[in-house]
């Protein structure tokens, strides 16, 4: 629990979490409009670990969910992100929640009950480490008939776009040059921060084109990179991200429907738009093998069984069919990390022959030997020199 949102509880002389509640049914959508401290309500079934890592660091005391924060569909990953970092969870709550209060009311959170002023406007299930555990535990008995719906829903996602993924169809015209590039394309999850501060000598030294897909573009401007091509349906990524200079992607649905287009208007953003049933991420990979990127490198993005799996079973397919297409030009960030974190660097070897040098100089030095050889050299390089001064009067 955060301390801000304790000392109002206290305040008020009454027990629980106060804090002023934001309400919406797309959690992607409530992350922009969080303040810290507040109380999000929410309507996410299977809360996956991206969008609670935008939850965590937006500073939210506690999520109210309507729906159950583990279904028992797969092992979803993000109720243990929650916890771990204090934010107390309550789900499965009554639904007239959603009515009762106001985006922006004042709400108290006590175990699993909601109040409104003295009201009591909805109650739930308070989840704590063990009631996940338990409750993943008995999801993966549903993993099977979850691989079989990922099946058929990767035919259906290749049927419909074949023509992309195989021919490279429908994938815009950009200004920015990834012809024979190194591309590197950021996702805000999946340890992102961790992954960026590896990558700092991979990215000195080879200048990839920086992607950001969605609020990966606000992760590389608190890097301390700016983007070059943002790749946004532009739910997550804000209005800095998207006016940063950098050339804005627009991920429109496979039926061309774009949330938010006003808000491009708003800003003056030109943008270039690219339809695909997949998600952002894919889109973006899609750009740059098209564009015949010599090697994409993906960080905060998913790589195991349960992180493509957490991802949604419509993303789950697209991410595999896009990942089969790029082929052997895909790295995951980690192994690029690995390989320069184990490299022997130019000027550490360069400072190694110095160092072997002066230790060997040092040792001939001290030996009669050596004092012969040096005085030698001396008188040789006298002669030379007296030689060249006669030449030169």
């Amino acid at each position: 629990m955060r301390l801000t949102s304790l000392r109002r509880g206290r305040a008020q002389g009454l027990s629980g979490i106060t804090g002023q509640a934001r309400l919406d049914r797309r959690t992607r959508s409530i992350v922009t409009r969080i303040r810290p401290g507040d109380i999000a309500i929410i309507d996410h079934v299977d809360i996956d670990r991206a969008a609670a890592v935008t939850l965590v660091e937006s500073g939210v005391a506690v999520v109210v969910n309507l729906a159950p924060s583990v279904s028992g569909r797969y092992p979803n990953l993000g109720p243990e992100v929650l916890l771990s970092a204090g934010i107390a969870l309550v789900d499965n709550v009554d639904p007239e929640v959603f009515s009762s209060i106001a985006d922006g009311d004042v709400v108290r959170v006590d175990g699993p009950d909601i109040y409104k002023g003295t009201d009591l406007v909805g109650s739930g299930t308070v989840q704590d480490a063990d009631s996940i555990a338990a409750s993943l535990e008995i999801s993966k008995i549903a993993m099977a008939s979850r691989l079989d719906a990922f099946s058929a829903n990767a035919m259906e996602h290749l049927r419909r776009e074949r023509g992309l993924l195989l021919d490279g169809q429908g994938v815009p015209d950009v200004r920015t040059s990834f012809e024979g590039r190194h591309v590197l394309i950021v996702r805000r999850a999946f340890e992102y921060q961790r992954e960026l501060k590896s990558l700092k000598t991979y990215i000195r030294e080879n200048s990839p084109v920086l992607v950001g897909v969605d609020a990966g573009a606000d992760a590389l401007l608190a890097a301390g990179y700016r983007p070059d091509v943002v790749v946004t349906d532009l739910e997550e990524a804000t209005d800095t991200a998207l006016q940063c200079g950098a050339e804005v992607v627009v991920h429109a649905e496979a039926d061309g429907r774009v949330r938010g287009m006003d808000r491009l208007e708003r800003l003056t953003v030109n943008h270039t738009t690219f339809v695909t049933g997949g998600t952002s991420e894919d889109a973006a990979i899609l750009l740059a093998h098209t564009h015949h990127a010599r090697l994409i490198v993906l960080a905060g993005s998913h790589s195991t069984l349960l992180e493509f799996l957490d991802i949604g079973r419509s993303g789950m397919a697209s991410s595999f069919l896009t990942r089969a297409t790029a082929g052997a030009s895909l790295v995951d960030a980690r192994a690029v990390a690995q390989l320069y974190s184990n490299r022997v660097r130019g000027w550490l070897v360069l400072l190694l022959v110095l160092l072997a040098v002066a230790l060997v100089a040092a040792a001939v030095a001290t030996t009669p030997v050596g004092q012969d050889w040096w005085d030698q050299l001396t008188a040789w390089l006298n002669q030379a020199n007296t030689w060249v001064r006669n030449r030169v009067g």
